[in-house]
């Protein structure tokens, strides 16, 4: 494994302490002031992001001197940090609070997501819900879990195969070209569902748990999908971009797929790749 369990517990432990006295105290309490635009009114930052990813920042770089840290509030600061990705033998990425907007309008559909990485490749992956206290797990040679206080670690697998008709699945339509978005979501009805929670960190733990089947990124972003990707895969499920190539946390354009299974990511990849471009 890339850590130890004692330095895993460790990161798990900070990244839920972070939650506890930087997310959930402003959750429902933020004032105007507290809450600021990035790109648009849709991309927002609040108190929380800032305050969750400095602490989170501070707790592995005490841990893991020399690591690259690569948050997504310091990403926005500084956008040439998430070119030195690919060049790190060992990357934090972090989004400090995923599904801000939700989080903003008091909807408690958000997570803290949190990935290492090695040369952009994800070797480790968390993903805490705050409200509930529980967070999905895995490392490149240990299988995806679901841990909560006082239980045993649940195993995870995603969903078995199924028809095209049958399936449910993330797309983010906002996020594709205005002049495609007709074309993407003409495909909507072929799925049983098709739909976005503008939450990646719970749109990846339902497919982890087998309780969808596919997510589509557009023009990715590390902090939204290097964790995502590892927890599918180790429970059994597939990433790779529509070009074919393989995930990367360094990579930022193209379309990234993420299935249930090798079949379903042919299947999907074909209908998706002849609408986006």
């Amino acid at each position: 494994m890339p850590f130890t369990p004692a330095e895993e517990a460790r990161i798990v432990n900070l990244v839920r302490r972070a939650a506890r006295a930087e997310i959930l105290p402003r959750f429902r309490a933020l004032s105007a002031a507290e809450v600021t635009e990035k790109s648009g009114p849709d991309d927002l930052v609040t108190a929380a992001d800032t305050a969750a990813e400095a602490m989170i920042a501070r707790g592995l770089a005490a841990l893991f001197p020399g690591a690259l840290i690569v948050g997504e509030e310091a990403a926005e600061a500084d956008p040439q940090l998430p070119d030195r990705i690919a060049e790190a033998e060992l990357s934090f990425v972090v989004d400090p609070v995923d599904g801000t907007w939700n989080y903003a309008r008091g909807l408690p559909l958000f997570g803290v997501i949190l990935a290492a990485c090695r040369h952009g490749a994800p070797v480790w992956a968390m993903i805490l819900d705050p409200v509930c206290d529980d967070w999905i797990t895995a490392a490149e040679d240990r299988p995806t879990r679901l841990e909560r206080p006082g239980r045993a670690p649940r195993p995870l697998a995603v969903a078995p195969a199924r028809e095209i008709a049958e399936m449910s699945g993330f797309v983010p339509l906002s996020l594709v070209p205005g002049d495609r978005q007709g074309a993407v979501a003409a495909l909507f009805p072929e799925f049983r569902r098709a739909t976005s929670l503008r939450c990646s960190a719970h749109e990846y733990r339902l497919l982890a748990q087998g309780h969808a089947d596919f997510c589509l990124g557009i023009a990715p972003k590390p902090w939204d999908h290097a964790a995502g990707v590892l927890l599918c895969r180790q429970a059994g499920g597939v990433a790779a971009f529509l070009d074919g190539a393989p995930y990367s946390a360094a990579r930022r354009d193209g379309v990234l797929l993420t299935a249930a299974s090798p079949d379903a990511w042919a299947r999907l990849a074909e209908r998706f790749g002849a609408v986006t471009g």
